[in-house]
């Protein structure tokens, strides 16, 4: 349960890479935790938990889609298994990607991250953000692209850094 637990939002996140809607993903990956439960004796103790749990929610996306038939995105077979294998490989970065940007974060400062967290973390408008703060909205999203393109540098320069 333990590794169920901590690999949800990587799941999640793969879930929607295929199936391209939340609910879709979210229904989808219930439906593979409890198949994970009932096949975890499957599961070989210090594998890639997130490997043998992604195959699983694999099949259970194809099954869905196969019997929804409601899915705006109806992949074939094949396109679905390269999406499906690209993405496992992007998960595996996942970790390093968070590392390096939350690294990154402490570096632009705290105006910067202050801006960051209203205009994402918030979910608000640019508009409603420029209102707030009596500022035009050109501004903030002069500021927000510059912020993005610094921490964009800074995360591949990290990431590239830690492979060599």
């Amino acid at each position: 349960m333990t590794l169920l637990t901590a690999s949800h939002d990587k799941l999640l996140g793969y879930l929607m890479s295929l199936l391209g809607r939340w609910h879709d993903a979210q229904d989808v990956l219930q439906s593979s935790s409890l198949l994970m439960w009932r096949k975890f004796e499957t599961y070989e103790a210090g594998s890639n938990f997130v490997a043998w749990a992604s195959t699983i929610c694999f099949y259970e996306a194809k099954n869905f889609q196969r019997l929804a038939g409601r899915s705006p995105l109806m992949f074939d077979d094949d396109l679905l298994a390269t999406l499906a294998s690209e993405r496992l490989v992007d998960l595996d970065m996942q970790g390093r990607r968070i590392t390096a940007l939350e690294q990154c974060l402490n570096e632009v400062g705290p105006a910067g991250r202050e801006l960051l967290r209203i205009a994402y973390a918030e979910h608000g408008g640019i508009a409603d953000l420029a209102t707030r703060l009596q500022r035009a909205p050109r501004t903030l999203y002069n500021k927000l692209t510059i912020l993005r393109r610094r921490l964009t540098e800074c995360v591949q320069r990290r990431l590239q850094e830690g492979a060599l």
